[in-house]
């Protein structure tokens, strides 16, 4: 539910591009088709701004009948996931439960070998926790198929990457890692005695009302209207494999949410308005800091911001998980939301085309065709340097 002393956030007055740009729909609707191209059976986008709804769909979300893609289906969400997990953890800090600068150990005696790694250095993705993905997922279509029916423990996943090399000291450097948001998970379980499942429900699906949104782990179905998903086996021209249906048990808390494109876009746009958090934790939360080189792309806590060609900044996560490739950003005052998704994974052209969904729906008809491309080749899509990784959440 929400917190019982929650304020809405005032949010962060509009920019002109905010309040003016209208998506291009054209755009939007040729970067489906590059990403269809690139080897995504199916591509979809929900962009939601003042003048409504607007969708655009390319391809099939099912190989088998031929059903087109559908902008209401449900997917598997993969490290979007994420800021689901970290909304939860933070409402518990609102709550005076957890503190942002206390010790993972102190809650969870001896779980890390480091005493120095907080629960902020969790959430920033500046553990030094090695992600366990690499090696699991080191062989993309075997890795999968070794897990995809396969329930783990938390802790099991734990010493998976415990098994591994730190790969930086508590603090220091931003190293991307699954690891973290098991740790979260395993934190919020401990603060509510209840599986995360129910912290979901309780504090985000329900008082939100995302009637497409849930937590089935370790049921394996996308139950209702859905996409499935095609995995691409790392030997190029070899045939898909249907993932739709698996445990996502390697990632739990941190990414084995399933929604849809609605869902996700009320989602953003709730939580950056204000909605969830308390005005002081949400500042916490957009509280970023670069990842990359490119001075484009920043963290905070659980949430990424990508800012675009145009001068827009936009806030959300991105989503790996086998067979689907997933974009949820927002404006900060939460008018204009995209959600797009690929029904394939392994593929990282599609990827990277997906993402210039961004720029085309957020900075629209004004921004050049060839500027586009520049904000591509600039990598406003994922690029391995930060990106959830093939198959890692």
């Amino acid at each position: 539910m929400l917190p019982a002393t929650a304020a809405h956030a005032a949010p962060a007055a509009p920019s002109a591009a905010q309040t003016t740009v209208a998506p291009d729909l054209d755009a939007l609707t040729q970067v489906l088709r590059s990403t269809t191209a690139a080897g995504a059976p199916g591509a979809m986008a929900r962009f939601t701004g003042p003048d409504g709804v607007q969708t655009r769909v390319e391809g099939v979300r099912d190989r088998t009948t031929g059903a087109a893609m559908d902008p209401r289906a449900r997917f598997r969400i993969g490290s979007v996931t994420k800021t689901f997990s970290s909304v939860v953890l933070l409402q518990l800090v609102d709550e005076g439960r957890i503190q942002l600068d206390t010790p993972v150990n102190s809650y969870l005696p001896g779980l890390l070998p480091d005493d120095r790694i907080t629960v902020r250095h969790l959430l920033t993705h500046r553990s030094g926790l090695a992600d366990y993905t690499n090696a699991m997922f080191e062989k993309t279509v075997p890795g999968f198929e070794a897990v995809r029916n396969k329930v783990f423990t938390y802790r099991e996943l734990v010493g998976l990457s415990l098994a591994e090399p730190r790969t930086t000291e508590p603090g220091v450097e931003y190293k991307y890692s699954n690891t973290n948001f098991v740790v979260v998970g395993m934190l919020i379980e401990k603060a509510t005695g209840k599986p995360v499942a129910k912290a979901y429900e309780r504090r985000i699906f329900k008082p939100l009302g995302l009637r497409n949104t849930s937590y089935v782990h370790p049921d394996t179905a996308i139950k209702g209207l859905h996409a499935n998903g095609y995995l691409h086996p790392d030997e190029e021209g070899g045939p898909l494999v249907d993932s739709t249906e698996q445990t996502v048990s390697w990632a739990q808390s941190a990414g084995a949410v399933i929604s849809n494109a609605a869902d996700l876009s009320t989602f953003m746009s709730a939580l950056v308005s204000g909605k969830l958090l308390r005005p002081g934790t949400l500042d916490a939360m957009l509280t970023m800091t670069p990842t990359d080189a490119t001075n484009t792309r920043f963290y905070g806590l659980g949430l990424r911001r990508y800012d675009l060609s145009c001068g827009t900044q936009v806030y959300g996560h991105t989503g790996t998980v086998q067979g689907f490739y997933t974009y949820s950003f927002t404006t900060r005052d939460g008018s204009r939301a995209l959600t797009a998704m690929a029904n394939t994974s392994n593929r990282g052209q599609a990827n990277t085309a997906l993402g210039g969904t961004l720029e085309a729906a957020f900075c629209g008809k004004p921004t050049p065709a060839k500027a586009t491309a520049k904000a591509a080749a600039r990598g406003f899509a994922l690029a391995p340097a930060e990106a959830d990784l093939p198959e890692r959440g």
